[in-house]
């Protein structure tokens, strides 16, 4: 074969690998889509190339064209995000991996050749080919580790999105309630500044004192300084929203739609929360993952453990009488002071910490989960009792100022002091509505991104108790 066809074989060969890997990666990032879809309901694509991105950047803008929605930036966020992207990659770094485990290892050609300085002068040529027949034996032990890596990867890269989800969701609130605060405080403001005309009026005709016109400018001072922090909360939420959604320049001009949604009358039973999470959450069963690919790890190096190196080939000498001589070659390390005893010691510690990691993070995910949901139900209850009790109390409370004013029963004070009362308790419950959506999205992703039970899709979910374990032979 010549060396033209020798290089078009290799570049069929290479041409060929890399659309296995290619492959291998869009399978695997299948499983990703599938959970965030089931999850989040949300779309999350691997831009391979720049058409994929140009694609998907297309998508965004045409979503920040309208106001934002909660679920319009989660999905902006899922298609912009640069170091999600970055994330993605973690596949085809383990989907190379696999490819990699299933080679079979290139041989070795060594090369001697000596010249004589006196006759006979022929050439002492000595020419030989070795490969490593262990590494070919190990390929199915390997190949099913590194295939767990690669299960192992689509979990915690799924997880670390649905982490991006609840960061945008709490994101996206705190700054709905901010641009919410604003607005109220704006109105305080207004109400605080007629206020203070009319008593500086009234000071000034001598029907007020000193310390009535004092306490008016304090609380219209207090009222411009709530606006100016208020908003620069805002500026700061707006650009970590714009962290997370990727955007910057001209897409940073969007807005938002609406005002945080009402509380729920009632959240999903607590009992159920804490098996819905030890079976939805991918990072459990990414941790399930690595204790099985530490048993098989372990069981691949006891299987191999009185083998360094094994290698077989052939040699062919050529004395400088032109007599060539040909045959195979063994070679074999000799277990006499290495038997494996520091590797095997090494995956027997590996394999502990990958269970006691599992078991703790069990622990973690259940405590959490309890306090999530403590907090969610504490939160609403506080919510509601704004909603329900203290809120139309206060606008009763200026309702029956404004009648008595208007029937000179209320002076105009007391009438600003309502208004600037109500305003207040009304702030107070947008806060309290933020914090319920915020510590429902963090609840959210405790239990693994949805609180309404459901079979995880792309892999079974974690049957066995966490202190489970797998045997080096699984």
């Amino acid at each position: 074969m010549e060396m033209k066809e020798w290089i078009a074989v290799a570049s069929l060969g290479g041409t060929v690998l890399t659309a296995n890997v290619a492959r291998a990666d869009e399978q695997a990032f299948e499983g990703v889509q599938r959970s965030v879809q089931e999850r989040a309901g949300k779309t999350v694509d691997w831009e391979a190339d720049r058409a994929a991105h140009a694609q998907s950047l297309q998508a965004v803008r045409r979503l920040l064209r309208k106001p934002l929605t909660v679920e319009a930036a989660v999905q902006v966020a899922l298609l912009n995000n640069r170091s999600l992207q970055a994330t993605f990659e973690e596949i085809g770094l383990s989907a190379a991996d696999l490819r990699e485990a299933g080679m079979i290892p290139n041989p070795t050609l060594d090369l001697a050749v000596r010249l004589p300085d006196k006759p006979p002068s022929g050439t002492y040529v000595n020419a030989g080919a070795v490969i490593d027949f262990l590494s070919i034996a190990m390929i199915p032990l390997k190949r099913r580790v590194a295939k767990v890596q690669l299960q192992a990867a689509v979990l915690r890269v799924a997880d670390e999105t649905l982490q991006l989800v609840a960061e945008v969701k709490t994101a996206f609130y705190a700054c709905q309630a901010f641009q919410q605060l604003l607005k109220r405080f704006q109105l305080i403001v207004d109400v605080n500044a007629a206020g203070l005309d009319l008593a500086v009026r009234q000071h000034e005709a001598g029907n007020s004192s000193d310390l009535s016109l004092a306490q008016q400018q304090a609380g219209y001072s207090r009222s411009r300084l709530d606006v100016a922090a208020t908003a620069a909360d805002l500026r700061r939420s707006r650009e970590k929203l714009n962290r997370l959604l990727g955007l910057w320049g001209a897409d940073t001009e969007w807005s938002l739609q609406g005002e945080l949604p009402p509380v729920p009358a009632s959240d999903p039973a607590a009992g159920d929360l804490e098996r819905l999470a030890i079976s939805q959450r991918l990072d459990l069963q990414a941790g399930y993952l690595a204790v099985t690919r530490s048993a098989q790890e372990l069981g691949l190096t006891a299987a191999f453990r009185w083998f360094g190196a094994l290698d077989f080939g052939v040699e062919s000498e050529r004395e400088t009488d032109a007599q060539t001589r040909t045959g195979p070659t063994f070679a074999i390390q000799l277990p006499i002071f290495n038997q494996g005893q520091a590797r095997i010691a090494r995956g027997e510690a590996s394999l502990r910490q990958a269970q006691k990691r599992l078991e703790a993070l069990a622990v973690d995910v259940r405590s959490q989960v309890r306090e999530l949901r403590d907090e969610v139900a504490s939160k609403r209850e506080i919510a509601r009792f704004y909603q329900e009790t203290l809120l139309p109390n206060e606008v009763q409370i200026l309702h029956q100022s404004l009648l008595n004013f208007n029937a000179m029963a209320l002076n105009n004070f007391e009438l600003f002091t309502a208004k600037a009362e109500e305003a207040r308790t009304e702030r107070e419950y947008i806060e309290a509505v933020r914090d319920y959506w915020t510590a429902r999205a963090e609840l959210e992703r405790a239990v693994g991104g949805s609180l309404h039970p459901r079979v995880p899709a792309g892999g079974k979910s974690i049957s066995r108790s966490p202190g489970a374990t797998a045997s080096p032979k699984d």
